[in-house]
Protein backbone atom coordinates (compact mmCIF):
# COMPACT_ATOMS: atom_id res chain seq x y z
CA UNK A 1 0.00 0.00 0.00
CA UNK A 2 1.08 3.56 -0.68
CA UNK A 3 -0.49 6.68 0.80
CA UNK A 4 -0.56 10.00 -1.05
CA UNK A 5 -1.65 13.39 0.17
CA UNK A 6 -4.08 14.63 -2.49
CA UNK A 7 -5.80 17.93 -3.22
CA UNK A 8 -8.61 19.06 -5.46
CA UNK A 9 -7.59 21.73 -7.90
CA UNK A 10 -10.84 23.69 -7.64
CA UNK A 11 -10.77 24.56 -3.93
CA UNK A 12 -7.42 23.15 -2.74
CA UNK A 13 -9.13 20.74 -0.32
CA UNK A 14 -6.53 18.29 1.01
CA UNK A 15 -7.16 14.63 1.75
CA UNK A 16 -5.42 11.28 1.84
CA UNK A 17 -5.65 8.47 -0.69
CA UNK A 18 -4.49 4.85 -0.32
CA UNK A 19 -3.40 2.96 -3.44
CA UNK A 20 -1.89 -0.43 -4.15
CA UNK A 21 0.91 1.25 -6.14
CA UNK A 22 1.91 4.51 -7.78
CA UNK A 23 0.68 3.08 -11.08
CA UNK A 24 -2.71 2.35 -9.48
CA UNK A 25 -2.97 6.06 -8.53
CA UNK A 26 -2.06 7.07 -12.10
CA UNK A 27 -4.70 4.71 -13.56
CA UNK A 28 -7.44 5.91 -11.21
CA UNK A 29 -6.60 9.58 -11.83
CA UNK A 30 -6.49 9.12 -15.62
CA UNK A 31 -9.87 7.36 -15.61
CA UNK A 32 -11.56 10.00 -13.45
CA UNK A 33 -12.20 7.69 -10.48
CA UNK A 34 -10.67 10.10 -7.96
CA UNK A 35 -12.79 12.87 -6.50
CA UNK A 36 -12.55 15.33 -3.62
CA UNK A 37 -14.51 14.03 -0.59
CA UNK A 38 -15.42 17.62 0.36
CA UNK A 39 -16.63 19.18 -2.90
CA UNK A 40 -16.75 16.24 -5.33
CA UNK A 41 -14.36 17.83 -7.84
CA UNK A 42 -12.68 15.18 -10.02
CA UNK A 43 -9.69 17.38 -10.87
CA UNK A 44 -7.40 15.87 -8.24
CA UNK A 45 -3.62 15.92 -8.00
CA UNK A 46 -0.93 14.91 -5.53
CA UNK A 47 -0.25 17.51 -2.84
CA UNK A 48 3.20 18.30 -1.55
CA UNK A 49 4.10 15.70 1.07
CA UNK A 50 6.69 15.58 3.78
CA UNK A 51 8.99 12.61 3.17
CA UNK A 52 8.82 9.71 5.59
CA UNK A 53 12.15 10.01 7.38
CA UNK A 54 12.98 7.59 10.17
CA UNK A 55 13.44 9.28 13.54
CA UNK A 56 16.61 8.89 15.56
CA UNK A 57 16.38 6.17 18.16
CA UNK A 58 16.57 8.76 20.96
CA UNK A 59 13.49 10.65 19.72
CA UNK A 60 9.91 9.84 20.58
CA UNK A 61 7.54 8.78 17.84
CA UNK A 62 4.62 11.13 17.04
CA UNK A 63 1.34 10.24 18.68
CA UNK A 64 -1.34 8.99 16.32
CA UNK A 65 -4.88 8.50 17.52
CA UNK A 66 -7.66 6.56 15.84
CA UNK A 67 -11.34 7.30 15.85
CA UNK A 68 -13.69 4.95 17.62
CA UNK A 69 -14.27 1.85 15.58
CA UNK A 70 -17.66 0.18 15.46
CA UNK A 71 -17.57 -3.63 15.30
CA UNK A 72 -16.28 -4.62 11.88
CA UNK A 73 -16.12 -0.99 10.77
CA UNK A 74 -13.30 0.99 9.23
CA UNK A 75 -10.48 2.53 11.20
CA UNK A 76 -9.86 6.15 10.28
CA UNK A 77 -6.38 7.33 11.27
CA UNK A 78 -6.20 10.90 12.54
CA UNK A 79 -2.97 12.68 13.31
CA UNK A 80 -2.84 13.94 16.89
CA UNK A 81 -1.53 17.24 15.51
CA UNK A 82 -4.60 17.89 13.38
CA UNK A 83 -6.00 21.15 14.69
CA UNK A 84 -9.28 21.00 12.78
CA UNK A 85 -11.80 19.33 15.10
CA UNK A 86 -14.63 19.90 12.61
CA UNK A 87 -12.76 17.85 10.00
CA UNK A 88 -12.07 15.13 12.57
CA UNK A 89 -15.77 14.97 13.48
CA UNK A 90 -16.78 14.89 9.81
CA UNK A 91 -14.39 12.01 9.08
CA UNK A 92 -15.61 10.13 12.15
CA UNK A 93 -19.25 10.64 11.14
CA UNK A 94 -18.53 9.42 7.60
CA UNK A 95 -16.71 6.34 8.92
CA UNK A 96 -19.57 5.51 11.28
CA UNK A 97 -22.16 6.05 8.51
CA UNK A 98 -20.24 3.70 6.19
CA UNK A 99 -20.00 1.09 8.96
CA UNK A 100 -23.78 1.28 9.53
CA UNK A 101 -24.51 0.86 5.82
CA UNK A 102 -22.12 -2.09 5.60
CA UNK A 103 -23.95 -3.86 8.43
CA UNK A 104 -26.90 -4.21 6.02
CA UNK A 105 -24.64 -5.32 3.15
CA UNK A 106 -23.14 -8.72 2.32
CA UNK A 107 -19.37 -9.08 1.75
CA UNK A 108 -18.88 -10.93 -1.56
CA UNK A 109 -15.12 -10.42 -1.88
CA UNK A 110 -13.61 -10.71 -5.33
CA UNK A 111 -16.87 -12.03 -6.71
CA UNK A 112 -18.35 -8.52 -6.56
CA UNK A 113 -18.56 -7.94 -10.34
CA UNK A 114 -20.20 -11.31 -11.05
CA UNK A 115 -22.69 -10.90 -8.20
CA UNK A 116 -23.55 -7.31 -9.24
CA UNK A 117 -24.17 -8.44 -12.83
CA UNK A 118 -26.31 -11.38 -11.72
CA UNK A 119 -28.51 -9.07 -9.63
CA UNK A 120 -28.67 -6.43 -12.37
CA UNK A 121 -29.79 -8.93 -15.00
CA UNK A 122 -32.35 -10.59 -12.67
CA UNK A 123 -30.46 -13.87 -12.22
CA UNK A 124 -30.36 -13.27 -8.44
CA UNK A 125 -32.47 -11.22 -6.05
CA UNK A 126 -31.16 -7.68 -5.58
CA UNK A 127 -29.59 -6.90 -2.21
CA UNK A 128 -26.85 -4.63 -0.89
CA UNK A 129 -23.36 -6.09 -1.44
CA UNK A 130 -19.79 -4.92 -1.11
CA UNK A 131 -16.50 -6.48 -2.14
CA UNK A 132 -13.39 -6.07 -4.23
CA UNK A 133 -13.20 -5.13 -7.89
CA UNK A 134 -10.42 -3.83 -10.14
CA UNK A 135 -10.78 -0.24 -11.36
CA UNK A 136 -11.28 -1.28 -15.00
CA UNK A 137 -13.93 -3.83 -14.01
CA UNK A 138 -15.74 -1.12 -12.00
CA UNK A 139 -15.73 1.08 -15.12
CA UNK A 140 -17.11 -1.84 -17.15
CA UNK A 141 -19.95 -2.29 -14.64
CA UNK A 142 -20.80 1.42 -14.85
CA UNK A 143 -20.77 1.29 -18.67
CA UNK A 144 -23.26 -1.62 -18.48
CA UNK A 145 -25.57 0.59 -16.40
CA UNK A 146 -24.89 -1.24 -13.15
CA UNK A 147 -24.82 1.15 -10.20
CA UNK A 148 -21.61 0.85 -8.18
CA UNK A 149 -19.79 3.27 -5.91
CA UNK A 150 -16.42 3.15 -4.16
CA UNK A 151 -16.31 2.98 -0.38
CA UNK A 152 -14.91 6.08 1.28
CA UNK A 153 -12.78 4.10 3.73
CA UNK A 154 -10.92 0.82 3.28
CA UNK A 155 -12.67 -2.27 4.60
CA UNK A 156 -10.87 -5.27 6.03
CA UNK A 157 -12.27 -8.47 4.50
CA UNK A 158 -13.97 -10.69 7.11
CA UNK A 159 -11.45 -13.51 6.61
CA UNK A 160 -8.58 -11.11 7.39
CA UNK A 161 -10.03 -9.85 10.68
CA UNK A 162 -8.71 -11.19 13.98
Amino acid sequence: MIVFDLKCLAADHRFEGWFSSSEDYDRQRASGLLSCPVCGDTAVDKAVMAPAVAAKSNQRAPVVTRTAQPEGGPVVPMSAGNDNPRLQELMKALALAQAEVLKQSEWVGRGFADKARAMHYGEEDAKPIHGEVAAQEARNLIEEGIEVAPLLFPVVPPEAQN
